[in-house]
């Protein structure tokens, strides 16, 4: 037990506004679960992608940049061209709507927030969080560790639920990460500003 505590922190967390969406999956359908995360991880994992690639070419520009500078800038163009269709791509999945925005507690290895009904704890769920500083969606699914009745404080959306990532490919783990460092260099930079 002390091992798994040592290990969630060392996620770094940080309190957000995001876009979530959240459904309980039936505990049965746990083989289907796990051939549809594959699945749609894969499809969900379209900035991972691009985020590797831009890694993979930024090491070539050096190089390229030496020998024909004029098509460094028009790669630099095609890349620009690229991102902005994959901007679009993500906008236009109507998933998400500005209900699903929420103020969350955000690590690597979970997420905390409020929500208007009770989930027992235990319950399977599948994620989806759009990540406004790297547009990107990530699908994990998650088991709900607390709820908690918070209607003193927060009567539209009186439960906190905290749940833990049970599946979640590497790229948007990774994704994840980078997204929780900026927000706490951010808000440490806000704070230091005033």
């Amino acid at each position: 037990m002390t091992d798994e505590i040592t290990e969630k922190r060392r996620y770094f967390r940080v309190n957000d506004t995001i876009n979530l969406f959240h459904r309980v999956i039936d505990e049965s359908k746990i083989d289907e679960r796990s051939h549809v995360s594959s699945d749609v991880l894969a499809s969900c994992s379209l900035a991972a992608a691009l985020d590797m690639l831009n890694q993979e070419a930024a090491a070539l520009v050096p190089r390229l940049e030496r020998r024909d500078p004029e098509m460094v800038e028009y790669l630099r163009v095609l890349d620009g061209k690229i991102n902005l269709i994959a901007q679009a791509l993500r906008y236009q999945d109507d998933e998400f709507s500005e209900h699903d925005k929420r103020e969350v507690s955000l690590s690597a290895a979970g997420v905390a927030f409020t929500n208007d009904s009770a989930i027992e704890v235990g319950a399977l769920l599948e994620l989806r969080m759009l990540l406004s500083s790297c547009l990107a969606v990530i699908v994990a699914y998650a088991r709900v560790v607390q709820c908690k009745d918070i209607s003193a404080d927060n009567s539209r959306n009186p439960f906190a639920i905290c749940v833990e990532y049970i599946n979640m490919n590497e790229e948007d783990r990774e994704l994840l990460i980078k997204h929780v460092i900026k927000k706490q260099m951010q808000q440490l930079r806000d704070k230091h500003a005033h």
